[in-house]
């Protein structure tokens, strides 16, 4: 597949320069960061989230898994995970689960987490589970600018692959 064409042309109408990487396919932000040997402090996940009506993207490390407690002491308690079959929809030209972290070309608004915005260059999913784009610190910050952000996550223990903490 490569590069969602959603996604193509929102980095082309941004202006973002970014490198494509392509890797051997994967299930999870995790092995993807394992399969490309990068820093999973350094690969932007997103999570879809259900809120009122409508949905938000949680953007955060690889390496890190949602606090939803915190998440809800910034947004409202009315925060949950949204369902697998909601979710494909809302990324017509993306393969299941490979959810790009950058929701405004989607229509869906951001909560950034503060730690990925430390490190000096982001990966990012590009629709699929075998291509990775890599883009400078920099963009990275201009693409989240408007994003809503705040401190949502914690450092996974080496080795485990939990995404989400409930307490």
């Amino acid at each position: 597949m490569s590069i969602a064409p959603t996604l193509q042309r929102y980095l082309t109408a941004e202006n973002i320069q970014y490198d494509v990487i392509s890797h051997d396919p994967t299930m999870s932000s995790a092995r993807t960061a394992e399969a490309c040997r990068i820093s999973g402090d350094r690969l932007a996940k997103a999570i879809v989230l259900r809120r009122n009506a409508g949905y938000v993207l949680a953007v955060l490390p690889a390496s890190h898994h949602l606090r939803l407690s915190d998440l809800r002491d910034q947004l409202g308690d009315n925060v949950e995970m949204a369902e697998e079959p909601e979710i494909d929809p809302l990324f017509p030209d993306c393969s299941h689960g490979a959810v790009p972290p950058l929701g405004h070309c989607y229509a869906l608004p951001l909560i950034v987490d503060d730690s990925i915005e430390a490190q000096p260059e982001i990966y990012m999913e590009a629709g699929d589970h075998e291509t990775l784009l890599r883009i400078s610190h920099a963009q990275f910050a201009r693409l989240m600018g408007n994003a809503r952000h705040g401190r949502f996550s914690e450092k996974l223990p080496h080795r485990i692959s939990s995404s989400i903490v409930w307490g």
